[in-house]
């Protein structure tokens, strides 16, 4: 039962609390840059989720049982990439042959999961938590369901903004930021729930 509840404050809180996006402000460019429609918000999300866990299931045992058994840690941030970036080669392929409309709709955002600063801090996150092979891939599946929740959200608030009449001023970057800002406001509401859930 406390295993159960200590898993399920480790993925509400990344989904909810620290939000990757939200609270953390990692992968911000993705957020900004694929979330004018949501299929395609949804889309880069799930690849996100995808990465995220076979990130995850892929560099703790690397970590743990070759770079700290062997005392080489300060390498983490190395492997990490280059792990993170050989994952992300894989699911561009499988998506530019199998669903090659979301391939092209992705765009150039979809290699940038490679440099997503979202995918490699919940790997170094996992690390910094003392999170065993369980927790690490709850934490990793939190982390993409938040990154969804948010990017999904967002699309819905950019799409809503294209029907509105906005000052010139405003239109483009500012308005999407302006936006972006009353988004991650909201989810801070969440940080009291999650606490007296788990208290």
């Amino acid at each position: 039962m406390e295993l159960t509840k200590g898993l399920l404050s480790i993925l509400l809180t990344m989904i909810l609390t620290q939000n990757f996006i939200l609270a953390k402000f990692l992968g911000i460019c993705p957020f900004l840059g694929v979330s004018k429609k949501v299929d395609t918000a949804l889309g880069m999300s799930l690849a996100v989720i995808f990465v995220m866990a076979l990130a995850t299931a892929v560099t703790y045992p690397i970590n743990k049982y070759l770079l700290v058994a062997n005392n080489l840690e300060y390498l983490q941030t190395i492997v990490f990439i280059l792990v993170i970036a050989a994952l992300v080669q894989m699911v561009e392929i499988v998506l530019k042959k199998y669903i090659p409309s979301l391939y092209s709709s992705l765009g150039i955002y979809l290699p940038l999961i490679t440099t997503n600063c979202a995918v490699l801090g919940v790997v170094t996150l996992n690390i910094d938590n003392g999170y065993n092979f369980v927790e690490s891939m709850v934490c990793a599946l939190g982390g993409g369901v938040g990154f969804l929740v948010a990017m999904v959200m967002f699309a819905g608030v950019r799409s809503r903004l294209e029907s509105c009449d906005i000052p010139k001023f405003l239109k483009g970057l500012p308005i999407t930021l302006v936006a972006a800002s009353l988004v991650s406001l909201s989810f801070l509401g969440f940080a009291g729930v999650v606490e007296n859930i788990f208290a």
